[in-house]
């Protein structure tokens, strides 16, 4: 049987106060997604607002463009789903059989914090299901907790955007969260490797990527975790 997966974006796009817009950084989502559709699962998308995910326009940038993100360009299948995607709240644990969050910097405005998103990841994780999560992203985690109360991460291999990389690309004044500080303070084990090279964490049913590059890697990895 088909594997069911989730994957959840961002709904927000705007920069903090800079005037400038982000969203959901398009190779976060399309190199996962095909890893996805190409082993053979079902796709469902979600944010919290539902409707068009707003894409980072420096993630449509040429340099940006990888192969995977030209395939979503010419996918009309691939962009009809991203422009209707369903409500957050609206969606339950038990119809998926892992969940996976690709970044750019909106998740740190409205899935930082995000109730329902929390809830999901808490369901998933009582149900033994695999939760991955890439770049930015990594910080749906930083509130999520286990059965007995303890942080989920707490004591676990994590990786997501280092502080160094947020320097790199001079908006660590700008955002509300740094991903690497966040899943410190919540008992995280965070690596990194060099400045956009690749780096996956698999600790258990959790897979992370550090930054864009990461991003079909860790999708690889949850494919494998899944299988």
């Amino acid at each position: 049987m088909s594997k069911h997966i989730l994957m959840v974006m961002t709904s927000h796009e705007l920069l903090g106060d800079t005037g400038k817009k982000t969203g959901m950084w398009l190779e976060e989502f399309a190199s996962p997604y095909y890893a996805f559709k190409d082993a053979g699962y079902t796709i469902t998308l979600a944010s919290p607002m539902g409707g068009q995910v707003p894409i980072d326009p420096n993630s449509l940038a040429d340099d940006a463009m990888t192969d995977d993100a030209i395939r979503y360009t010419k996918d009309e299948v691939a962009r009809s789903a991203m422009s209707s995607t369903i409500v957050l709240e609206d969606v339950r644990a038990d119809e998926f059989d892992a969940v996976f969050y690709p970044g750019g910097h909106g998740p740190l405005w409205d899935l930082s914090d995000n109730t329902h998103s929390t809830m999901l990841i808490e369901d998933m994780v009582k149900a033994q299901k695999p939760v991955g999560a890439v770049c930015h992203a990594p910080i749906v985690l930083k509130e999520v907790k286990r059965a007995d109360g303890e942080f989920f991460i707490n004591g676990k291999t994590v990786t997501g955007f280092s502080n160094s990389e947020e320097d790199a690309m001079g908006l660590t004044d700008v955002v509300p969260y740094l991903v690497e500080d966040a899943l410190i303070s919540k008992g995280g084990k965070y690596e990194s490797t060099d400045d956009f090279g690749v780096k996956v964490c698999v600790d258990g049913l959790l897979v992370t990527g550090q930054n864009p590059a990461s991003s079909g890697p860790a999708a690889e990895a949850l494919i494998k975790v899944l299988s």
